[in-house]
Parts: structure tokens; sequence; C-alpha cells
């Protein structure tokens, strides 16, 4: 079937799918843990291109949940999470080149599965309510419910629950809507709310520009680096990993995309994230994942496209 690649008011909302997994996790990484901006942001730009292009279907890009939070809280060296993600990457190359992902897949039953889809939402609803009502760990370290606006309450509430509740009023109301895609309205929204209300930090507009990579930017891992990532980070992630990023992306992508997805298999999905790991490890960025996420259920459209 004849496919063409769009891009329109609807594409650019769904992109937004991720951002509010992927962000706060990205953002505190580079400021927590010292991992480099440009290779953190890189490695995801390069990721949701290059597995776009090769899927041709909606595609979710998300941190290695498990390793983010634990490095955050523990502001652990970047020379340990560049190891995990190195090591992640090798774990899921072997487990997607030799097959392995399928014996697991043969043996873990739909249910669990679908658990683990809903889980995970579970906990991201959790995290939203918890920015909501401004109890975060992030919001906690500011002692601000919104740090970056210049008030904090209206009235009796915290700013941060009016905003959140104005968001969710929206979102339902705009859910199926093709003229105003609810993911756009929320996040422009957002970006006007920052403008008007903002605090005026110094953001440096001035040192705007091109930035390359480095390779290895915080240097090569040691032994020891290596050793503590694979128990702390490495062995914790891979069971979230395997569930949620390959057998539950791979099954919601069959659900919702049919035959669109025939490129979607555990093997690729597994490889495809490997790859990701690898090139992120060189330019100094975060583990990443694919996730369940990002695939959400397309509405009807007419002729047949590819979705991003």
């Amino acid at each position: 079937m004849n496919q063409q690649i769009v891009f329109n008011r609807m594409e650019v909302a769904g992109s937004l799918g991720d951002l509010g997994t992927l962000l706060p996790i990205a953002i505190a990484m580079v400021l927590l843990n010292g991992l480099s901006p440009t290779g953190v942001f890189l490695g995801i730009g390069v990721f949701y291109i290059l597995s776009g292009l090769y899927f041709g279907l909606t595609v979710p890009v998300q941190p290695m949940k498990v390793i983010g939070a634990y490095a955050i809280a523990t502001a652990m060296a970047p020379e340990q999470i560049l190891a995990s993600c190195l090591l992640m990457g090798i774990f899921l190359l072997i487990a997607g080149l030799t097959g392995a992902i399928d014996l697991i897949a043969k043996i873990t039953p739909k249910p669990v599965i679908r658990g683990v889809q809903l889980s995970t939402g579970a906990l991201l609803m959790s995290g939203g309510i918890k920015f909501m009502m401004g109890t975060s760990t992030f919001q906690i370290m500011e002692n601000a419910v919104e740090p970056y606006l210049a008030f904090q309450i209206l009235g009796p509430l915290p700013i941060s629950l009016v905003i959140g509740c104005i968001g969710a009023v929206i979102t339902l109301l705009l859910l199926d809507s093709r003229r105003f895609p609810a993911g756009l309205v929320v996040v422009a929204g957002g970006g006007a709310m920052g403008l008007i209300l903002g605090a005026r930090l110094d953001i440096g507009f001035n040192d705007i520009g091109m930035n390359l990579p480095e390779w290895l930017p915080a240097g090569l891992p040691g032994k020891v680096d290596f050793i503590f990532a694979l128990f702390a980070l490495v062995l914790p992630q891979l069971p979230m990993t395997l569930g949620n990023a390959v057998l539950a992306y791979t099954d919601l992508s069959k659900e919702y995309f049919r035959e669109q997805s025939a490129k979607v298999n555990n093997r690729r999905v597994s490889v495809s994230m490997a790859l990701a790991n690898f090139f992120s490890f060189f330019v100094g960025g975060m583990p990443m994942c694919h996730g369940a996420g990002g695939a959400g259920r397309p509405l009807p459209v007419r002729g047949p496209h590819r979705r991003f």
C-alpha cells in the first residue's frame, strides 16, 4: 500500500504526547546530574526521526523511568548514567538479535502485558496529580508550585491546581476535535501563560546558536561505574523496559494500527532501542526507550498516510 508522509496540525498535536514524561526527567537529568543538554536532546530528536521513518507510524520516545527516577533522587554522576545507557543497549541488542525477546513474549500472558499498560498509565496520572497539587520532588526542591511563574497562588488555591484543572477540562472537551487538537491547545496555552505570567528569568537568549555534540562529554565510564550501573540501574530497569517498552508497545501498535504496524515486532523494537542507547551513550545523552504512552489511538483519516 502506498503511504504518504503528511504534516498537519493533528501530527503536530500527536508529537506532543510524550512531553509530560519526557521533559521533566530530561531537564532534571541535565540540571541535577550534569548530562549534556546537547547530547540529551539530540539523542531524543534523532531517535524520534529515524524510528518514525523506519516504522512508519506513531512511535513513542521516553526516558527510562526507573533509571531516571533513581539517578535524579540520588544526584548520580553522569558517568554512571552513561554506563547504564551502554549496558541497556547491549542487553536490548542481544534480546533482539537472538530472539530471546520472542521467548519472553510467549511466556508472558496477555493480561500481564495489559496490566503493565494500566499500571504505567496509573503511575503517570499520579505523577500529574502531584504536579497539580505542588507535591512533586521538583516543586518541593524549588519550594514553589510553579517556580517559573511570577505568583504561586490564586485566591486560596495553588496556581498549579488551577492550571491543571483548566488543562484537564480543555483536554476532555477537545479530545476528538480535529479543528482544535487538545494537545496543541493545552501546550500552546501553557506557553502563552508562561510568556504572560512568567517570572522573567534570564534564560540566556544571547547564547542561542549552533552547538555541535561532543563525543563522550563526561569521559569514558570506569569499571566501578559499570558495575554500579549494572546492579543499581540496569537490572531494576530491564523488567520495566521489556514489559512496557517492548511487549506493551508492540501490543498497542497491533491493536491500534493493524496492518500499518507490519514492521513493528518485538525484535525490531528491541534493536531500535539498543541503537538509540548506543548513540545516546556516545553523545552524553540519557537512557531512552519506546514505552507505550505515545502509541495513541489514531482518529479516522481520509486516505493512506504515515504517522509520526
